[in-house]
């Protein structure tokens, strides 16, 4: 993965805008592939947009990673959300497993949405992240997901 500081140097994000992240576990362990703690991410997902003024478009959560699409809104900036939800994910899922350490990778991918056939094109691959890997082959039978237009 990219260094995401040194690729995001001098880029300012933009408040109402749209972006497209993606976090993955730490050496890409595929610690969502347990029931419990996709669940506990899916949970924290929704949590974490009522209460920090972000509008969640979509999600997935795959084995050992997740692609979040949402938008900034309020004061929020990009690097604040993401320290912050791995910050309070991180504590969650070792307290609920009794371990301590390292959940996420320390970079991330983000890309931000562009005009609204890039926000309906970036939604669509996020749904579909579970067809592609050949988890289920209806969209329908995956528990770990959400999308405001389905």
């Amino acid at each position: 993965m990219v260094n995401t500081h040194k690729r995001l140097k001098g880029r300012c994000p933009t408040i109402n805008a749209f972006y497209s992240i993606t976090l993955c576990c730490d050496h890409r362990k595929p610690l969502f592939s347990n029931y419990v703690n996709a669940r506990l991410i899916t949970k924290e997902l929704f949590l974490f947009s009522k209460s920090n003024s972000i509008n969640t478009i979509c999600y997935v959560v795959m084995p050992d990673h997740v692609h979040w699409f949402f938008q900034l809104s309020g004061t929020a900036n990009l690097s604040g959300v993401v320290r912050k939800f791995k910050n309070i994910t991180t504590h969650n899922l070792n307290k609920q497993n009794s371990t301590s350490g390292k959940i996420w990778q320390s970079n991330y991918y983000d890309h931000q949405v562009r005009d609204e056939r890039d926000l309906i094109a970036q939604a669509r691959y996020i749904v579909a992240n579970p067809l592609r890997a050949k988890l289920v082959d209806n969209i329908s039978k995956y528990p770990y997901w959400d999308c405001v237009y389905l």
